[in-house]
């Protein structure tokens, strides 16, 4: 059974087809994409304890429980604060994995990395159940936030390097389209770890424990689907009647020869492509953790029709207030998600490097101008700003493979590209640290909680300034970096090789794909996605109504 996760078992024969390899890629990322809606568990979870024991509200700890006691603690309940901790563990996690993992994910294939980041993804979760179940947060840091951290990274560089071999004409649409999904996958999560957790509340039980094991079990199924979906190229594969057009060819940011990824370290162009993802996420990143009280603030009682300042609203005006920025977390989430597919395949008309000057441009523009909309009252713009710049964070996130498979090439770009996500890592503490303790600042100045977060607007510009510097210093890498052909082909030997050979000798049938198993396999991702856009929509039009 272990050999058909063998990387010479996943080379296609003639007649596969490659459209079979995006929706195996986005039933992985719809899976853990849902790390980005774990916010959905820690209400019900600062309370667990409580309610276990027949009442309705937290057990509150006392003030020398600190974080560390917390982690052990079984007689009061867990704060918030402390369970978003989880949250920075996942992203701190996944980049460090996938930094530490990409080369051997290269030479191990796609099908094994995916099928480990399964195992470790829902048995983290499982894991993190038990935690529950027992009331021990170090069984839920471990289990969801470092081994399914670990699941995360390994699952979403996964099929990065298989998408752009089989897609050598539209690079930044095939790991658009699989990116996509990871922005996607809360937008099923939520919403149906709320159905779960509502139907397996009782009076002494949130119910979370429980959901936990389902959405394990659920997304296991998924995830394993999706790895034995993974397949690769054989060796300078191309699609049928396809050549590369000679302003390709001709075009020196985009090369056909290859780089090592153990030289990437000491390549000037990958710390300035690493700068350039580091500032573009801070920005977006910072906001999506601070959209819901930012808007809240900013614009208070006029939301409900009412000309009061956020600390003239009473309770009742406060949850009135909560609901309509809920829909426009919801409305952000919708752009992030379409902006990643949107903008991945603009690139591939663009080019990469045109496409992160306009994010950089054009978002530091709508960064300034937010102030401004903010001061006037006007809603529309202040909202439509935020809804471009979330398209850009996540288009950001889905046109950055293209961009090293277009810088140093295809046959490592896997493991580069986890490399690279040390950068999302940096992000994942510089953007919320920088908006959270700047908002923290403004207030302890005395400023009115409407104009808090202005300062802060001009430093997010000031961030996408220096990721537009250093784009605009990218330049084609130098020869000396790149493979000779004789390390070009001991690194494609292994087990890639073999099964070339294998193809060439016969040994290997032919693999005629009939269109109703690609529209089933579309299906299969498309169906749950659809769902988690409608479910999301309905949130959005809260803002709108």
């Amino acid at each position: 059974m272990f050999h058909l996760l063998d990387k010479e078992r996943t080379i296609a024969g003639p007649g596969f087809n490659r459209w079979l390899v995006p929706p195996a890629a986005l039933a992985i990322h719809l899976c853990i994409g849902m790390a980005y809606g774990f916010s959905v568990f820690w209400l019900p979870l600062s309370k667990a304890l409580g309610v276990s024991q027949g009442g309705t509200e937290a057990i509150k700890c006392a003030a020398d429980v600190g974080f560390f006691a917390q982690l052990f603690t079984t007689t009061c309940d867990w704060q918030i604060s402390t369970l978003g901790w989880m949250y920075t563990m996942f992203f701190v996690l996944l980049g460090s994995s996938a930094a530490l993992w990409g080369g051997w994910l290269e030479r191990a294939g796609p099908r094994k990395a995916g099928v480990v980041a399964a195992f470790c993804w829902c048995g983290g979760m499982l894991f993190s159940a038990l935690g529950v179940y027992l009331h021990q947060f170090w069984m839920m840091i471990l289990g969801s936030g470092v081994i399914g951290g670990i699941g995360l990274g390994l699952g979403y560089i996964s099929p990065v390097s298989t998408l752009i071999k089989w897609f050598p004409d539209r690079r930044g649409m095939a790991t658009g389209m699989a990116i996509m999904g990871f922005g996607g996958g809360a937008m099923i999560g939520s919403p149906l770890a709320a159905i779960l957790m509502k139907y397996f509340a009782t009076p002494t039980s949130v119910g979370v424990a429980q959901t936990f094991v389902v959405m394990a079990l659920g997304y296991f199924v998924y995830m394993m689907a999706g790895a034995f979906g993974y397949r690769i190229p054989a060796s300078d594969w191309k699609p049928a009647g396809w050549t590369p057009p000679a302003n390709q060819t001709n075009n020196a940011m985009i090369t056909t020869r290859s780089v090592n990824v153990k030289k990437v370290w000491g390549i000037p162009q990958f710390w300035l492509v690493w700068m350039v993802l580091c500032m573009n996420v801070s920005a977006g990143i910072g906001v999506i953790g601070m959209a819901s009280p930012m808007l809240q603030e900013v614009f208070a009682g006029s939301l409900i029709g009412v000309q009061q300042t956020f600390t003239e609203l009473d309770k009742t005006q406060l949850t009135a207030i909560a609901g309509v920025a809920a829909g426009f977390t919801a409305l952000l989430s919708l752009f992030n998600i379409g902006g990643r597919f949107f903008w991945a395949s603009l690139s591939d008309k663009l080019g990469r490097k045109m496409t992160y000057i306009v994010f950089f441009v054009l978002g530091g523009a709508l960064y300034f101008s937010i102030p401004s909309s903010a001061a006037a009252g006007n809603l529309h713009l202040f909202v439509g700003a935020f809804c471009i710049i979330l398209s850009m964070y996540g288009g950001g996130f889905a046109t950055v493979p293209a961009y090293l498979a277009d810088l140093f090439g295809t046959q490592m770009v896997g493991a580069i590209h986890g490399r690279l996500l040390t950068a999302w890592a940096t992000a994942g503490i510089l953007g919320p640290v920088v908006v959270n303790y700047m908002r923290d600042y403004q207030l302890s100045l005395g400023l009115p909680r409407a104009q808090v977060y202005n300062q802060t607007m001009y430093i997010l510009v000031g961030m996408l300034a220096i990721g537009l510097v250093c784009n605009l210093m990218v330049r084609p890498v130098a020869d000396k970096w790149f493979m000779t052909d004789e390390e070009l082909a001991q690194e494609k030997k292994l087990a890639h090789e073999k099964a070339l050979s294998a193809i060439v000798k016969g040994e290997a049938g032919h693999e005629h794909t009939s269109v109703a198993t690609v529209y089933l396999a579309w299906a299969a991702v498309g169906v749950p996605l659809a769902w988690g856009v409608y479910k999301t929509f309905l949130s959005a039009l809260k803002l709108l109504g």
